[in-house]
C-alpha cells in the first residue's frame, strides 16, 4: 500500500490547539469534510480512551493515535504538526509532541497492526522528522512523505550494473540453473537503495530480502516475493539462515528446494557472493521427522516478529548491555500448565489489540521487560500472555552443547513438553537459537570474542 492512497493533503494541517484532545478534534474535522459519515465525537472518544490506557507516543516529539472503527475503506491517515508543541501527559518529563499521525482503520482491516508498525518505523527517522516539521507548508509535507524512498513503503530502484555486478548476476543465473535451484534469494541491502531483482533475474522465481519495506505490484506475476528483515548483523550473509526460514513458514519455498543466494557487503553496491543452499540439509535436523516446522496456530507474521525483536536485543543491547531473555510461542494452553509466575505479570488487564506483538508500541514495552528474569510467552496470534514466567517443564532426553546454560535448557525443555517453538538470546554470546521439538537451530552467529 502507497501512503499517497490514504492520505491527502487536505488532511496534513498546521495545529492551532496545545492538547492532545484539541489536536484530535482538528484533525477529525480535517477527515470530516471527505467523509462525512464519520462520526468525529465517537471516534474522538476512542481516540482518548486508548490515550488513558496505553500510549501512542513514540519518541522525539512525535504520536501515533490509532483507532478501529467501521468505516467505508480500510484506511485514512490525517497528520498534524505543532511547533510550538502539544502538551503530552504520557512522557516523563516536560517533552511535548510537535507531529501527530492519526489512523483511523476499518474493524475488518487484516494488515492493521503492519500498517501501524510500518508508520511507527518511518517516524524513527529524526531527520525525516525534523524535514516535516520544518517544511514551509503543509503541501510540502505530503510531497516529502510520497516522494521517493520517503513513503512508508519505498519503491525498489535498479541498482548500479557494473561490470562486476553484470558478471556476478549471469554467473549465478547459470549456477542456479545448473544446480536446479527453485529459487534465486537477493540480498537487497548489499545496495544503497534497494534492487530491482525481478529486472535482473526475469526467469527465475526471485526473493528478496531486505530491511525496508518494498512497493511490489500484487498484480505482477513476475514480481519478486519479499521478507522484510530489520536489524540483523551487519556480517556477510549474516540473515541467510533466518530468511531461509521465514521464506518456508510463508512457503516461498519448500524442503526439497535449492536456492541460490546472491548478496555482498550491506551497502558496497557490489555483489560479492554465491552460495546454494540445499533447504533439507539446512533444516534436517531440526525437522526429526515431522515436516510441520511451524506449529499450527502460530501465525508466519508473529514468528518473523519476535525473531525480529530478538535478534535486535541481540545486535543492539538494552541500554548498551548485552541482554538475554526467552520467547515461547504458540500452544499458549499446554505452556500455561508448565509455568509459573516470578513477577506480577505486566501485560495482565491490558486489550489483546494492544500487547499484541505486532503492534509497533510493543517493541520497546518488550525489551523494557526483556530485563525480568524467566520467559515471555505468546499466543500464535501474537498476543503476549505473560512475561517473567518460570518454565517448570524438565527434559532428561537432550543433551546441550557445553556452555549453554539454563535458559537454553528451559528453552529446550518446554519446545519438547508443548507444541511450541521457543527462541533464546545468549547474554554472553549475543547469539539467537530457535528451539523446536528439543532441537536447536542457531539463526545468528555469535559475537566476535565473546565466550561460548
Amino acid at each position: 500500500m502507497r501512503l499517497e492512497k490514504i492520505v491527502a493533503r487536505s488532511r496534513i494541517v498546521d495545529l492551532r490547539s496545545t492538547d492532545m484532545k484539541g489536536a484530535l478534534g482538528e484533525l477529525l474535522a480535517a477527515c470530516g469534510g471527505s467523509f462525512p459519515d464519520l462520526k468525529q465525537e465517537s471516534l474522538l472518544r476512542g481516540l482518548l480512551q486508548r490515550e488513558s490506557t496505553m500510549t501512542t507516543y513514540l519518541g522525539d516529539g512525535v504520536a501515533l493515535p490509532h483507532v478501529r472503527v467501521k468505516m467505508g475503506r480500510r484506511y485514512i491517515l490525517a497528520i498534524g504538526r505543532s511547533r510550538g508543541g502539544i502538551s503530552n501527559e504520557s512522557a516523563a518529563s516536560d517533552e511535548k509532541i510537535h507531529l501527530i499521525f492519526m489512523l483511523l482503520a476499518d474493524e475488518k482491516a487484516r494488515d492493521y497492526l503492519q500498517l501501524l508498525a510500518s508508520i511507527a518505523r518511518l517516524l524513527k527517522d529524526t531527520d525525516l522528522v525534523r524535514e516535516l516539521l520544518n517544511s514551509a507548508t503543509t503541501g510540502d509535507v505530503f510531497d516529502r512523505l510520497v516522494a521517493g524512498f520517503g513513503g512508508i513503503i519505498s519503491k525498489p530502484v535498479q541498482a548500479q550494473q557494473n561490470r562486476i555486478n553484470r558478471l556476478m548476476i549471469r554467473e549465478a543465473d547459470r549456477v542456479a540453473k545448473g544446480a536446479a535451484c527453485g529459487a534465486i534469494m537477493v540480498f537487497g541491502d548489499t545496495f544503497v537503495g534497494g534492487i530491482e531483482p525481478g529486472a535482473w533475474f526475469p526467469k527465475s522465481k526471485t526473493i528478496l530480502v531486505t530491511r525496508n519495506m518494498v512497493d511490489i505490484d500484487e498484480d505482477d506475476k513476475d514480481a519478486p516475493e519479499v521478507i522484510q528483515v530489520r536489524s540483523y548483523s551487519t556480517r556477510r550473509l549474516a540473515q541467510l539462515r533466518s530468511a531461509m526460514f521465514v521464506a518456508l513458514t510463508r512457503g516461498m519455498i519448500s524442503f526439497s528446494d535449492r536456492v541460490c543466494c546472491v548478496g555482498g557487503i550491506a551497502g558496497s553496491n557490489q555483489f560479492d557472493t554465491v552460495v546454494i543452499v540445499d533447504v533439507e540439509r539446512e533444516f534436517q535436523t531440526l525437522l526429526t521427522g515431522h515436516t510441520d516446522l511451524v506449529p499450527d496456530d502460530v501465525k508466519p507474521e508473529v514468528l518473523e516478529r519476535v525473531i525480529a525483536i530478538a535478534t535486535e536485543l541481540a545486535v543492539e543491547g538494552r541500554e548498551g548491555k548485552p541482554v538475554g531473555c526467552l520467547f515461547v510461542v504458540g500452544d499458549a494452553a499446554k505452556v500455561e500448565k508448565l509455568i509459573k509466575p516470578l513477577v506480577l505479570n505486566p501485560f495482565y488487564g491490558y486489550k489483546e489489540e494492544d500487547r499484541n506483538i505486532l503492534s509497533p508500541f510493543m517493541d520497546e514495552t518488550v525489551k523494557e521487560f526483556s530485563s525480568i528474569d524467566g520467559a515471555f510467552v505468546i499466543r500464535g496470534d501474537g498476543v503476549v500472555s505473560s512475561a517473567g514466567s518460570l518454565i517448570q517443564a524438565s527434559d532428561s532426553d537432550h543433551t546441550l552443547p557445553s556452555g549453554l546454560g539454563s535458559r537454553h535448557a528451559a528453552a529446550a525443555a518446554i519446545s519438547v513438553a508443548s507444541e511450541c517453538i521457543s527462541i533464546v538470546v545468549s547474554s554472553s554470546t549475543g547469539q539467537v537459537t530457535l528451539f523446536r521439538r528439543g532441537v536447536m537451530l542457531p539463526l545468528t552467529e555469535k559475537k566476535m570474542g565473546a565466550a561460548g
